[in-house]
């Protein structure tokens, strides 16, 4: 009797030091879950902001400059687009999963043929390009910076192998619940799509818009 109860003892002490050896591993486990599939839903929800964005820019070709009544600020000036301003509200009303104040900015540009702004070789807002960030105030995201004269700047005829191309480009960043991966991580997502064409009258520089 006894050894039995003994060896019940040293089952019962093995079992507690498997379960604390093993425990925090499945927290691990269930937590890395946690997190890798909130990230992935972060990174659909960016691909997807700059898919909608790029393809309402993409046939706003003919929209002309931004027009931004004095005294606002969430609008876009005239030496914006009026495209950028229709892509970054497409973003906005996306009903993305992704808080709106966790984008860093949203860019908008002419592409080369490599997909980046004018000049570039990475996401910088150079030639023909505008930016804007979100405002928490306003609940809009608001123009910052850059200029791009889509009147006389934008070619969309179909039949020209120089038809231009928009892009999309959206920082955000992705916080960690946890905390037990970081702080958190950027992402930055890319579109690209050619404008989709005008009339033949319209499509050149300086007929549209």
């Amino acid at each position: 009797m006894g050894s039995n109860r003994g060896r019940s003892r040293d089952q019962k002490g093995a079992v507690a030091v498997e379960a604390a050896l093993v425990t925090p591993l499945l927290v691990l486990l269930v937590f890395g879950i946690i997190e890798m599939s909130l990230f992935m839903r972060d990174t659909v929800a960016v691909n997807s902001s700059v898919r909608t964005g790029a393809r309402i820019a993409s046939v706003s070709a003919a929209a002309g400059p931004g027009t931004c009544p004095t005294g606002h600020t969430t609008c876009s000036p005239a030496q914006a687009p009026a495209l950028a301003q229709a892509a970054a509200d497409a973003i906005q009303r996306a009903g993305s999963a992704m808080p709106k104040d966790s984008i860093d900015w949203v860019m908008i540009y002419e592409a080369d043929t490599n997909g980046f702004p004018l000049g570039q070789s990475t996401l910088t807002c150079s030639t023909n390009c505008v930016q804007y960030i979100w405002d928490d105030a306003t609940n809009k995201f608001q123009f910052e910076s850059g200029s791009w004269n889509s009147t006389t700047a934008v070619n969309a005829c179909v039949n020209d192998p120089n038809r231009d191309a928009v892009g999309v480009a959206l920082r955000a960043r992705h916080t960690w619940v946890s905390g037990l991966f970081g702080d958190g991580v950027e992402m930055t997502e890319r579109s690209v799509m050619q404008f989709e064409p005008l009339p033949n009258d319209q499509c050149l520089p300086g007929h549209h818009g």
